[in-house]
């Protein structure tokens, strides 16, 4: 049996195969509230056959949307429609996760496909904030700096989003601690230049974060998991960096996250990133090294033969596919035919199978 499909226990969930779907935004939602495009969607890649899917960016406040158009949690009647689409995920041998996210000063943009949509104010245009007030790039608005009851009321918002995500039926949470976002800006020195107890040193700076770990901890059941997704570099020198992302890891394997989920950049539009094959392996490689905790790989992975090697030479425990899977739904079924495995196929689809 290949790595690829060798199934991963994780407390007292069981992932299949290595292959987990990565967060990609659709831009599709009204309200937050899911539809028949995130059903099929997501239903898609879970009859083609992934470990895991971790559902895009899931505000936890209007306030945290990207877009006007993003999915939502934060309030109890988004939970009907997300349990739908965990329903069908379960009913076709997946786990289903979501990733709990707040934008911070990269809030209220127009959705990708039309970047010059005028944004009405109220509706599709709000107030934004961040750690410090520095804007993302000059064509963002300027983000109100946070206060500390601010900080607290933003915690107590992922807290409610994951007690309504163990309602709705999510094996997996995953927080947003990546590319640039709320959780992010706290990270790095870059965007954080407060002067309280949520910035400055190390410790400072991860407060944030911390704290939405521990207070997710206190109320998800056993039966749940709990990962973290971060930007591992920030790729500039003076930004976060990737031996203090090591150092995190560390540190939020003992409050009981299962799974560093690592990514990098988005935090600054001038940073100068190598776009090519496998070229954020190495930083989920001294993480996995360094701390023990599990870690998962994503960019530009794009074949079952990269997607092997990695997990061969012990550089990450999981492999995270991101665009691949909006080309190919059937991605594993593919890659288990070329690593010459065994595995299920959906009944309805034994005609296809290969021989």
């Amino acid at each position: 049996m290949s790595k690829l499909f060798t199934p991963l226990q994780l407390g007292n969930i069981i992932l299949k195969n290595r292959v987990v779907m990565s967060p990609m935004c659709q831009y599709s939602a009204h309200d937050g509230f899911a539809n028949n495009w995130h059903l099929v969607h997501y239903g898609a890649r879970a009859v083609g056959g992934v470990g895991a899917i971790i559902q895009e960016a899931t505000a936890v406040s209007p306030q945290g949307r990207i877009t006007y158009k993003d999915l939502g949690i934060w309030k109890d009647e988004h939970i009907v429609e997300l349990s739908k689409i965990v329903h069908f995920i379960h009913e076709n041998n997946c786990l289903a996760g979501i990733q709990l996210a707040h934008a911070g000063r990269k809030a209220s943009t127009p959705i990708p496909w039309n970047p010059s949509e005028k944004l009405e104010e109220g509706y599709s245009k709000w107030a934004i904030v961040s750690p410090s007030p520095i804007p993302f790039n000059i064509n963002y608005q300027k983000p109100r700096e946070l206060s500390v009851d601010e900080i607290n009321i933003i915690i107590n918002d992922f807290k409610e989003g994951a007690e309504r995500a163990v309602k709705a039926g999510y094996d997996i949470i995953e927080i947003h601690a990546a590319h640039g976002y709320l959780i992010h800006e706290f990270l790095s020195p870059l965007s954080n230049q407060r002067k309280d107890d949520y910035g400055g040193n190390f410790q400072n700076r991860i407060r944030f974060l911390l704290r939405i770990i521990e207070s997710i901890k206190k109320i998800i059941p056993k039966k749940v998991s709990l990962w973290v997704r971060i930007s591992a570099t920030d790729w500039e020198e003076d930004g976060w960096s990737v031996d203090e992302s090591t150092e995190l890891a560390e540190i939020i394997k003992k409050l009981g996250v299962d799974v560093m989920d690592v990514s990098s950049g988005g935090l600054i539009p001038y940073a100068k990133i190598p776009n090519k094959p496998n070229y954020q392996v190495p930083f989920a490689n001294k993480i996995k090294n360094n701390s023990e905790i599990i870690t998962g790989t994503v960019g530009l992975i794009t074949n079952a033969i990269q997607a092997e090697e990695i997990l061969e030479n012990r550089e990450a425990d999981l492999i995270f596919v991101g665009r691949e899977l909006l080309r190919n739904p059937y991605f594993v079924l593919e890659a288990a035919n070329i690593l010459e495995n065994t595995i299920d196929w959906p009944p309805q689809y034994e005609l296809s199978k290969f021989r």
